[in-house]
Formats: structure tokens, sequence, C-alpha cells
């Protein structure tokens, strides 16, 4: 009777590390298929980035239910907000991505298909930063870094792949690549947002 009277007035904390390295799996699924679809526009690839969308939206707002109830957490509170938020800000614009092509009509070129890359490699070093959260943040530190630089890269190809689009008057075209580099280079950013929300993490647990 004394466990249940403590279960119910001070409730097991829920395990936020492991919830956000689910939301991270989830993002680096999303942006793979989005990757997969650009270089083979295998259409079940994007049948699978728009279910990827519904379970990335499912585990987003089970943490957000998970925050909202928890009595305590392992970690600053609007840190983990912040990072539930953030990547998903990531699988928005990875979804923006796929629903212009389609919606343009226009297909991955060299310069979308390598910010795409750099997009997936951030994830990936997401990924594996949370990951290590739990047990071994002072290593996670070299992978909130690596996303960063996924982030600096791929604002790099950005800017040289407009400056290379504005050239002679296929103004339609232009119009349509842009707007497909517009939107991965927003998704580089979010992943660059996530890896400061990684590191704030990262100093405070230390």
């Amino acid at each position: 009777m004394i466990a249940k009277l403590i279960d119910r007035v001070f409730p097991k904390t829920p395990d936020f590390f492991e919830l956000l390295y689910l939301q991270c799996q989830q993002v680096s699924l999303t942006v793979n298929n989005l990757v997969l679809f650009m270089n083979t526009g295998d259409v079940q690839a994007g049948k699978l980035l728009k279910n990827d969308e519904h379970e990335a939206d499912r585990i987003r707002m089970q943490s957000l239910n998970q925050l909202n109830k928890a009595f305590s957490t392992p970690m600053d509170r609007e840190d983990i907000y912040r990072a539930i938020a953030a990547l998903d800000r990531i699988v928005t614009y990875t979804k923006s991505t796929y629903h212009e092509m389609k919606v343009l009509d226009v297909q991955a070129d060299n310069s979308s298909r390598s910010m795409a890359l750099e997009l997936q490699n951030g994830v990936q070093a997401l990924v594996d930063g949370f990951g290590l959260l739990a047990t071994s943040p002072d290593k996670a530190v070299d992978y909130a870094a690596a996303a960063r630089h996924t982030e600096r890269r791929a604002e790099k190809k950005y800017r040289i792949a407009l400056g290379e689009l504005f050239q002679g008057d296929d103004y339609l075209n232009m119009f349509k690549h842009r707007e497909l580099y517009r939107h991965l280079s927003n998704a580089t950013d979010r992943v660059h947002a996530t890896a400061n929300v990684l590191q704030d993490i990262i100093v405070k647990l230390n």
C-alpha cells in the first residue's frame, strides 16, 4: 500500500533519454526515405516517407504527453521540449521537400542530392549523440559538433547551387529547383538547432 501511494504521489520518471533517442531514430528513417526517393525516384520510398511522418507525430505527442505529466525530469524540462520541437521541424522540412518535388514535378539534381546527403549525415550524428546521453554524455559532444558541421557544408552547397542555377533564362526550372534547395537548407538549419540543444543538455549533465 505504501509503495502504491508513493508511486501515485511521486510517479516514476519517464525515460526521456530513450524517448529522445527513439524520436531521433524516427527522424533518421524519414530522412533516409527522402534520400532514397531523391536518388531513385522509388514510389514506395515516397509512400514510406508519408507513413514515417505519421509515426513521427505519434512519437512526438507521446513524448510531449510524458513531459507534461512528469513530476521530475533527468535533464532540464525546457531542453527536452526544445529537442522534441527541433527534431519535429526536421521532419516537417523533410516532408515539405518531398511534397514540393511532387507538386512541382521536379527531379532531384546533383546539388539537391548532395544537400540531402548532408542532411542525412547530420541526422545520423544526432542519433549517435542522443544515444549516448544516458551513459556517456561527454562522448556525445563530438556528434553535436559533427551535426553542426553538416549544416555548414550544406549551406555552402546551397549558395553554390543557387549561383549555378540562376544562369540562362529557364526561369521555370530556376523557380522549381530554388524551392527544392530552400526546403533542404531549412531542414539542415533545424539539424543545427537540434545539435545546439544537444550541446546544452550535455553541458548541464556534466
